[in-house]
């Protein structure tokens, strides 16, 4: 029987994109959404039957709770691989966001309750099923803006540094039980939902920076992060893994 995967945030964008990947690669997968029903109910039409989406505001435990209760329910078995890609509602256009002067703490905890909050209380549903078979895999988005943080995302930089950190501590302590931790950080993805809205000029600029001339697409970022859903990445843990064609180095 193939692994079934759990994708917070995947009824669109990158989620969505990381999800159709996992079922091309013959794992199961449980597509999570929040304010996205239609989109998240289309996908699983498209996926099939080794898909099924379930609703949860990940940032409040009960809810992902009750999702989990519904996940085991269908599929017969716990999630063994968690992708946390969730995060609050974002437009990335350097322009529109705001400066250290400006920018609030509600703000701020608005990305960390999801992308923080949320990643712990998935973990945390998961971790009972994990510890059972002595193995699993959390792969946890981050970004590389927080190498170089070159647009004023503050909120969102802030709150993926933490989930870096949330990474590395996680991996040490849950280690013990056969369970990796990693993170895979992307650049500038062209192109998804949130990134929709970016200048065709800042594309251009990024791709002059790397080394390889290229924007990372979501093809190029997910088949990166496949890695560490394998076999192949059992020797690897608390890792940040940046797929940004050479942008930064790490």
């Amino acid at each position: 029987m193939s692994e079934l995967v759990l994708v917070s945030g995947s009824s669109r964008g990158l989620g969505a994109h990381i999800a159709k990947s996992f079922v091309k690669n013959s794992y199961r997968v449980a597509i999570n959404y929040f304010s996205s029903q239609s989109e998240a109910e289309e996908l699983e039409e498209l996926l099939g039957a080794n898909s099924k989406s379930f609703y949860a505001d990940i940032s409040e435990k009960n809810d992902v709770l009750t999702m989990m209760e519904k996940i085991k329910n269908h599929f017969g078995i716990t999630p063994n691989i968690l992708v946390n890609n969730a995060l609050a509602q974002y437009e990335f256009n350097g322009d529109l966001r705001k400066k250290a002067d400006e920018i609030t703490t509600e703000e701020i905890n608005k990305q960390v309750q999801v992308t923080i909050n949320g990643s712990v209380n998935l973990i945390q549903s998961v971790l009972d099923g994990m510890k059972k078979k002595n193995y699993g895999k959390i792969i946890n988005i981050g970004t590389n803006l927080f190498q170089n943080p070159v647009v004023p995302y503050h909120d969102y930089i802030i709150a993926k540094g933490a989930l870096l950190a949330l990474t590395r501590s996680f991996a040490k302590d849950l280690g013990q039980y056969g369970i990796r931790v990693n993170m895979v950080s992307g650049g500038l993805l062209k192109v998804t939902d949130a990134s929709a809205s970016t200048p065709d000029e800042v594309f251009k600029y990024i791709a002059e920076q790397t080394p390889i001339g290229e924007v990372t697409t979501l093809e190029t970022f997910t088949n990166a992060m496949m890695f560490f859903a394998k076999k192949d990445s059992d020797g690897v843990t608390g890792q940040n893994l940046i797929v940004d064609g050479g942008l930064t180095f790490n």
